[in-house]
């Protein structure tokens, strides 16, 4: 039987007095695309910082790739973070003083494996090959949403965390960035956790998991 690639196991997170969830248990298979699913505030973007590592559950237990991310400290996780993940941020995250090109290639720089080539083959499957020499600024939401996708998948990660991927897109660009999630999943034997709104993209999914206080659930 394949390993999981993700495996959560009784996390448990709260501000204060404030439950956001427990009791979280979640495995992901190399090759599936989950979606999450919760109403505002559930708690959606806070459990994705949680199985990444960059925020800390109050209780449980984070498997990536075989490896207890809560037995790691700072460094031991980002490296990890950097060889293993592809996070799609809700609010981007690209460097604004860096050109598209540079940020989608930065995850491989940061892995010293520089591949333009690479670079070039992402920035062509989201439509963005006449743009590689814009800045972030000069770019529309939508287009920055799928700058933001391409430097994720560049490095073809174990795991892609992606917080509202076809959010600021449109019909057309959305179906292109789910079929490419599911093709870069695939080739990898990665896995992908979805959140989502929408029903088209919860639709393509393999499976659909609701987040509560409680923890989570079939959809």
């Amino acid at each position: 039987m394949t390993a999981p690639v993700l495996q959560a196991r009784g996390l448990r997170k709260s501000y204060g007095d404030v439950a956001v969830f427990a009791g979280v248990d979640l495995d992901l298979a190399p090759g599936e695309i989950v979606a999450l699913l919760g109403e505002s505030g559930a708690g959606k973007s806070t459990l994705l910082n949680c199985l990444a590592g960059l925020d800390e559950a109050d209780a449980g237990q984070v498997l990536l790739d075989g490896e207890d991310l809560c037995a790691l400290d700072d460094e031991g996780r980002s490296a990890l973070r950097r060889r293993a993940l592809g996070f799609v941020f809700q609010a981007f995250h690209l460097l604004p003083h860096l050109s598209v090109a540079d940020n989608v290639a930065l995850p491989l720089r940061l892995l010293g494996r520089e591949d333009a080539s690479r670079v070039a083959q992402m920035l062509a499957a989201v439509d963005l090959s006449a743009l590689a020499a814009r800045m972030p600024r000069q770019l529309s939401g939508g287009q920055l949403q799928r700058v933001a996708i391409a430097r994720a998948l560049v490095h073809r990660p174990r795991l892609v965390l992606a917080d509202e991927p076809t959010g600021n897109l449109d019909a057309r660009h959305a179906a292109e960035v789910l079929a490419l999630l599911r093709r870069c999943t695939q080739e990898a034997g990665a896995a992908c956790l979805l959140v989502t709104h929408s029903d088209v993209a919860a639709q393509s999914a393999d499976r659909r998991l609701r987040l509560d206080v409680g923890g989570l659930h079939a959809a």
